[in-house]
């Protein structure tokens, strides 16, 4: 397949990586010109126009900053919508609101068209490697269409059902994740405050039934004091409300999430809406008077797992898809 891929920034740079990297015949597109060039420099064709790439390829994935960018990208005056052939697929790898992906949906369908909102899961340090987890939602033989090219950037990849499914299930494991992302700040801060050895408590955490995977990610970037984990406030912020949207349209009266936006806006009111996420333990510190860092701790996260081929994810209870 000939793929086309808009959106270069932090997770999509990676994602388009591994299609580079495993020999995709890729074009590339984004704002910053700088970016293009450096995947040109490594073999990528440079695409002219959202409106020429979705004309000339099988596959046109997105993977923007907000649902307001995606529209932008198709409904522009050359963007994806104009230049869509019947049979294309349009995959929205970006982190969007479920109403706006099935919005956008009609109109790809609308063109013969095959939309699919597929985001991601797992933190960068993964999507660098090809082993992030993919949700997609789509019709069955449109998800078998384009497995094959989601099992070059994902290690599992599961079909959540129809369009828009898979954006809901991903605001919901990202309000999960920052939800513990918070506890984790009240956790080693309280560790810390009371005396106890942070590096011991790391481990304690890890070994106990308090462990989960932003505590072995995100909790050791808090610790090592650079709270670099490529995600920024912004985006927490974007990705919390969305989950608000799905709770309101759904009738779900929330109790923690509403405080987890006021507590995020906090934090991007003090450090800039660009901090990067972890660094909201900061409210923590200056209000205990702790400086939660501990050596032995790196300051980035970087993905140990050998690259592999994806596969499809079979929940359990179906035996066949």
């Amino acid at each position: 397949m000939h793929i086309g891929f808009i959106g270069l920034g932090n997770v999509g740079s990676k994602l388009s990586g591994s299609l580079l990297r495993n020999d995709i015949d890729l074009t590339v597109h984004d704002l910053d010109e700088s970016l293009v060039s450096g995947f040109v420099e490594r073999g990528a064709r440079r695409g002219q126009s959202a409106a020429q790439m979705a004309n000339d390829c099988d596959v046109v994935i997105t993977c923007l900053p907000s649902p307001a960018a995606s529209a932008k990208v198709l409904e522009g005056s050359d963007g994806v919508l104009a230049g869509m052939t019947a049979g294309t697929v349009w995959a929205e790898m970006s982190t969007t609101d479920e109403a706006e992906v099935k919005r956008l949906g009609q109109l790809v369908r609308a063109t013969g068209g095959h939309p699919v909102d597929c985001p991601v899961s797992g933190g960068c340090h993964r999507a660098a490697t090809g082993n992030i987890a993919i949700f997609a939602g789509c019709d069955r033989e449109v998800f078998e269409n384009i497995l094959p090219v989601l099992a070059v950037m994902g290690r599992r990849i599961l079909h959540t059902g129809p369009l828009g499914s898979a954006s809901v299930l991903k605001v919901i494991t990202n309000y999960l994740a920052t939800a513990n992302l918070l506890t984790l700040c009240e956790a080693l801060t309280t560790a810390s405050a009371a005396g106890m050895d942070l590096a011991t408590s790391y481990e304690a955490i890890r070994l106990s039934s308090g462990n989960s995977f932003v505590h072995e990610t995100e909790s050791q970037v808090i610790l090592n004091g650079s709270r670099n984990i490529d995600f920024t406030m912004d985006l927490v912020l974007k990705d919390i409300g969305l989950f608000q949207s799905v709770a309101d349209r759904a009738g779900v009266p929330l109790d923690i999430n509403p405080l987890m936006i006021d507590i995020m806006k906090d934090g991007a009111a003090r450090y800039g809406e660009r901090a990067n996420s972890p660094s909201i333990i900061r409210r923590l510190e200056e209000a205990s008077g702790q400086h939660v860092v501990c050596d032995g701790f790196p300051a980035e996260m970087v993905d140990d797992e050998e690259e592999a081929r994806g596969a499809e994810v079979i929940p359990r209870g179906r035996d066949t898809v």
